[in-house]
C-alpha cells in the first residue's frame, strides 16, 4: 500500500483492520502498547512529538517495526483518539432527570480533555470515530430517550455540546489570564461603565455547568415545544 493511499480520504478503517499483518516475524508489541506509548508521550511532550519513529524508541524498536501494525501516524492519531474517548467510561445511570446526566457527561469530557489537552487538536478528525466515539453517542441517545423532540436536532445538541465543552477545556489550558491592566479604556465607555457596576452575588452553579443547562435546555427543549 503507498503512503497516499494509507493516508488518504479513501483508506480503510483502521477498526476494521487486523491488529497486525499475517507476514513477518512473531509480534514484539501489541497495537494497545504502542497506543499507550504515543498517548504517553503526547501527555508529556505535545502532540508534535508524537511520530512513529518517536513511539518506536519509546518501545525500544525501530520505526519500520511499527508498520506491521499501522499503515501511518495517521492510524496512531485514529487510534489515540477512541482510546482517550473510552476513558469516558463507566457511563453514567439515569438515577435523576437526563439533564442533570448530561451534565454530569460534559464534565466528564472536560476531564477527559484536561488530562489529554492534545485530544483537542484530533477529536474532530472523521476518521477518528471508533468504536468508543461510536458508543459514547450512543449512550448520549439513550439518556436523551425521554426528551420529546427530534433524532436530528439530539445529534446536533451532542455535538454542540463537545464543542462547547472543548472551548472551556481551551480556555483551562491557556497560559496566564485576560487582564485589563495598563490598558487605558477612556475610548471604550460601555467597558468602563460594565465595571463600575457591582458584580452582583456569585451564581450557585459554575460557568461550565451554567452553559450546559443552558445548551441543554434551550436546543432539546426548544425542539420539543416546536414539535408539539
Amino acid at each position: 500500500m503507498s503512503d497516499t493511499a494509507a493516508s488518504g480520504p479513501d483508506r480503510q478503517p483502521i477498526w476494521s483492520r487486523p491488529e497486525r499483518g499475517s507476514r513477518g516475524p512473531a509480534p514484539a508489541h501489541s497495537r494497545d502498547a504502542i497506543v499507550v506509548a504515543a498517548i504517553t508521550l503526547a501527555d508529556t511532550e505535545g502532540l508534535a512529538a508524537v511520530s512513529m519513529r518517536a513511539v518506536a524508541a519509546a518501545l525500544g524498536t525501530g520505526a519500520g517495526s511499527l508498520y506491521r501494525y499501522l499503515s501511518s501516524r495517521d492510524d496512531l492519531l485514529d487510534l489515540m483518539t477512541d482510546r482517550a474517548v473510552g476513558e469516558l467510561r463507566p457511563y453514567p445511570q439515569v438515577e435523576g432527570d437526563w439533564l442533570e446526566t448530561m451534565v454530569l457527561l460534559g464534565r466528564r469530557q472536560l476531564a477527559v480533555f484536561s488530562a489529554h489537552p492534545w485530544l483537542l487538536d484530533v477529536i474532530h478528525r472523521p476518521s477518528g470515530i471508533g468504536p468508543q466515539s461510536l458508543a459514547w453517542f450512543d449512550n448520549c441517545i439513550r439518556i436523551l430517550e425521554p426528551v420529546r423532540c427530534p433524532v436530528a436536532a439530539k445529534f446536533e445538541t451532542i455535538a454542540m455540546m463537545t464543542g462547547v465543552v472543548s472551548l472551556f477545556a481551551r480556555r483551562e489550558s491557556a497560559a496566564g489570564a485576560f487582564s485589563f491592566a495598563g490598558v487605558d479604556l477612556a475610548a471604550y465607555p460601555h467597558l468602563v461603565a460594565a465595571f463600575s457596576q457591582p458584580s452582583g452575588p456569585a451564581p450557585r452553579a459554575d460557568l461550565v455547568e451554567r452553559t450546559l443547562r443552558s445548551l441543554l435546555t434551550g436546543l432539546l427543549l426548544g425542539e420539543s415545544t416546536e414539535a408539539g
